[in-house]
């Protein structure tokens, strides 16, 4: 990959915070904003944004709180969809971005959702949410919360990949390579010298001080954009049934199974590079 095609890792302050967001193919004008879920940060982005930046500008940030972002002094007020969409527009406004794509996994799908349909509805042209929709399954949610909300701790690296290899086997197939830099790239040290997952435990307040943020059907049947749902063929978030209401009612997502895995498929296949790819070029 040529020099100009690298990624590079970058800094902005955004609605007074700072983010850091990792650029590959700057030097495309067209550009792809791929967003990851909850508890993990931008580097999950990697392989799909090395493919997509043959042809687009790729920006993959790490939300507020997360990997090199800065925390939220304010956790209630900040960690929820509404100042996610926030700095993601003073983020497009500081690259000058007018008009992008948008990919989300889990989370970032939601955080595209509420944006397309609110402060970057007419800027964001096509929507691809992977594994996410505007209505979620409870049992999941608690599910993450129950290990987001009290990350683990380990002594060693290698502990936490195992960790790490445990809660995201719905991911579905990785190699050993891709558990070592999903590992590498989301820990941090304590000041006990053991190692846990690179966030910060509180964003998940947002499920406490906005108990109803992820419940998103006004914003899904106000879309007028093309979407592309993409759904873990086990996935305990995104229910078959809603899954199907969005392919029938606002935008009528096409939407799309991966075998093999659950929430959230880890955009890491020539299968999904193709679906993501040619939905984007259309």
């Amino acid at each position: 990959m040529s020099t100009a095609m690298g990624p590079q890792s970058r800094y902005l302050n955004c609605a007074g915070r700072e983010l850091h967001f990792m650029e590959w193919g700057a030097q495309h004008t067209e550009t792809v904003v791929a967003w990851h879920g909850l508890a993990r940060t931008g580097r999950d982005m990697d392989d799909i944004a090395a493919h997509l930046a043959q042809r687009w500008r790729v920006i993959c940030p790490d939300t507020l709180g997360r990997g090199l972002s800065q925390w939220s002094p304010a956790p209630d007020d900040e960690y929820q969809l509404a100042f996610y969409a926030r700095l993601a527009v003073e983020l497009m406004d500081q690259l000058g971005i007018h008009h992008c794509h948008w990919l989300g996994t889990s989370m970032g799908g939601a955080i595209g959702l509420h944006a397309a349909a609110g402060a970057l509805q007419g800027r964001i042209r096509r929507l691809v949410m992977n594994d996410i929709g505007p209505e979620l399954a409870r049992p999941a949610v608690e599910r993450i919360r129950s290990y987001a909300g009290s990350p683990a701790a380990f002594d060693t690296v290698s502990a936490l990949e195992a960790y790490f290899r445990t809660v995201y086997a719905p991911y579905g197939a990785m190699t050993d390579a891709q558990w070592r830099r999903l590992t590498e790239t989301s820990v941090r040290r304590l000041p006990d010298g053991r190692v846990t997952p690179h966030y910060d435990p509180a964003m998940v307040r947002q499920f406490i001080a906005h108990p109803d943020d992820y419940d998103q059907w006004s914003a899904w049947d106000a879309l007028q954009i093309p979407v592309l749902v993409l759904r873990g063929a086990h996935s305990d978030l995104l229910l078959p049934e809603v899954a199907e209401a969005m392919r029938n009612r606002g935008p009528r997502a096409v939407v799309v199974t991966m075998p093999d895995c659950g929430h959230a498929p880890a955009l890491n296949t020539p299968e999904q590079y193709a679906l993501v790819e040619r939905f984007f070029a259309a």
